[in-house]
């Protein structure tokens, strides 16, 4: 198996959750992805994860968590750190480094402040440590979208407000294709997750969070803002900030060297 991709299962409370391992290295990197797992968990994609973060597999075990498939309504990015924390006591992880992207990053700073101990170090992608009036026009809409099951605009206005002009240029036409292969099959975890952003607020307790961590936004960003990313650095002593500055919200996605740079922090 490719770096020795898996993908698993693991019981919590009255529910479980999917997640993938890949890897060779002997200390743990734990990535937790956006709201899109709201839509699709990590299930069955452990060789297309693998691929993605391909320059992390020799340096790490990494793992990817999902959120858990039985989300109760109210459930908060702080119940959802929590689920992780116990994850990661099942599966014997004293320690990792933790990237969070977008909503991941929301997670994992709920994750340090609450269980530092837990944190080697932290990267914070494109998110931010409370909501604000771009967060919640965009995620607001994406709840009313979801709420009529109206996936196509979901796809379009998420690609939109998420990826550069020069990215979009070649993929637009591709919209009336690729929606239909994405469609959920329903979005109650999707809106559930969505007023999970809206609820986020861990900004008052940003001075809590006292391992290395690394911040990346996109100036382009339209979808959390790039002021976000700057409030953040701000207020963690120990923090490092990079802006993109021809990017927006799909950052790790669209920079070729977001990896690499993500990688050269955690080894430093």
């Amino acid at each position: 198996m490719f770096y020795n991709a898996k993908n698993h299962k693991i019981k919590i409370d009255q529910s479980d959750i999917d997640y993938i391992s890949f890897g060779i290295g002997n200390k743990n990197l734990i990535i937790i992805p956006g709201l899109g797992d709201g839509l699709r968990t990590v299930k069955g994609m452990a060789i297309p994860l693998a691929l993605m973060y391909i320059q992390f597999a020799k340096e790490y075990t990494v793992y990817v968590f999902s959120r858990r498939n039985n989300l109760t309504n109210g459930f908060t990015t702080q119940d959802m750190a929590q689920d992780i924390v116990e994850i990661m006591k099942l599966l014997n992880i004293s320690k990792a480094y933790i990237m969070g992207v977008s909503q991941g990053g929301m997670i994992a700073q709920c994750i340090a402040i609450m269980s530092p101990e837990r944190v080697s170090k932290l990267v914070l992608a494109v998110t931010s440590s409370k909501t604000n009036e771009m967060i919640n026009n965009v995620v607001g809409n994406w709840i009313k979208l979801a709420e009529r099951e109206d996936f196509k605009n979901i796809f379009i206005d998420t690609a939109e407000k998420s990826y550069s002009e020069k990215y979009l240029e070649k993929y637009r036409r591709y919209y009336n294709i690729l929606w239909r292969f994405c469609k959920p099959k329903d979005y109650e975890r999707f809106i559930i997750q969505a007023n999970s952003c809206l609820s986020h607020n861990v900004y008052d307790d940003l001075y809590k969070i006292k391992c290395p961590t690394l911040i990346i936004g996109g100036q382009q960003d339209s979808i959390v803002g790039v002021n976000s990313s700057k409030e953040i650095a701000d207020k963690v002593s120990n923090s490092e900030l990079y802006l993109y500055e021809d990017y927006g919200h799909a950052v790790y996605e669209e920079a070729k060297d977001f990896n690499e740079r993500v990688l050269k922090y955690l080894k430093r």
